[in-house]
């Protein structure tokens, strides 16, 4: 909803400055269609040269997430650690009955409760990978958090190009509207021997170009980037949580300190207050019981 908000105020501010100053719109609706064609189909062909089919889709899925903001809700936090710990709890407690749930997530009792996770490949190969690298032996916590840092930066990178994609394209609009306005001048030179205010109106819809290039640029695609960079990195604290506190696992402190590890290390805006996530894990248990 902000973003739509903010999209309405920027048309309203300027076109609505420009109306107020007493500016005309006929001569920006007239030449706007021609320049969006020629500035709009650059940008649009010169991203579909610099990125494959892959990454065009990646980015138009990622621009959803403009109005929709972050998958991960403050909501969710509690909900992961709770997942934690009850996993890692039945880990300590009881190694092979820890296997089943790791091997065949989809059908464990215990990642049932918590079906948006379950629904995320990602956050469920990592819980699940570093648990059955644990029951292998492999529990060097040093070792471990290097591979998940590695894991993570990766997907991170990955997740980050729509973003760069987008950015790319803002940052060549502002060049493309200067072409369109040199190919607007170049008409209106052609027509030279024209009374002034005909010229006039040929002048100011070649600067229309210029006009839609930056606007497009710092009003619209700019922001989108800014706005796809924010959102991914704001993610990217979950499945960061999952790394401190399954290492923290591996560290053997306790399940409660492990899972106190993490509340510590979710953002301030996610982060469930102590009594709160105590209340929520006194359910998991309850329900273990």
């Amino acid at each position: 909803m902000i973003g739509i908000i903010g999209i309405l105020m920027i048309f309203v501010m300027v076109f609505g400055g420009y109306l107020a100053a007493g500016g005309k719109l006929g001569i920006i609706l007239k030449a706007l269609p021609f320049e969006l064609m020629m500035i709009g189909g650059a940008a649009i062909g010169a991203f579909l040269i610099s990125n494959d089919m892959s990454a065009v889709k990646h980015t138009g899925k990622a621009i959803g997430k403009v109005f929709k903001g972050p998958k991960w809700k403050p909501e969710d936090y509690p909900d992961l650690l709770c997942l934690l710990f009850e996993l890692i709890r039945l880990a300590r407690s009881n190694p092979v009955a820890i296997e089943e749930h790791i091997e065949a997530p989809a059908e464990s009792a215990i990642f049932g409760k918590y079906p948006k996770i379950l629904s995320d490949k990602e956050a469920i190969a990592l819980i699940c990978d570093t648990l059955r690298s644990a029951s292998m032996n492999y529990d060097d916590p040093h070792q471990v958090e290097e591979v998940l840092e590695k894991r993570m930066d990766a997907n991170m990178h990955h997740a980050m190009h729509s973003s760069h994609a987008l950015q790319t394209m803002a940052d060549g609009l502002p060049a493309l509207g200067i072409v369109a306005a040199v190919l607007g001048v170049i008409k209106t030179m052609a027509s030279i021997d024209q009374p002034p205010e005909i010229l006039g109106k040929m002048i100011g819809g070649a600067l229309v170009g210029t006009f839609l290039g930056v606007f497009l640029s710092y009003g619209l695609v700019g922001p989108f980037a800014g706005k796809v960079k924010a959102v991914v990195e704001e993610d990217g604290h979950f499945y960061q949580l999952i790394r401190e506190v399954l290492v923290a696992n591996l560290h053997n402190h306790a399940t409660n300190i492990c899972i106190e590890v993490g509340r510590q290390n979710t953002p301030s805006h996610c982060r469930p207050s102590f009594g709160d996530l105590e209340e929520a894990l006194k359910s998991v248990k309850q329900d273990a019981a």
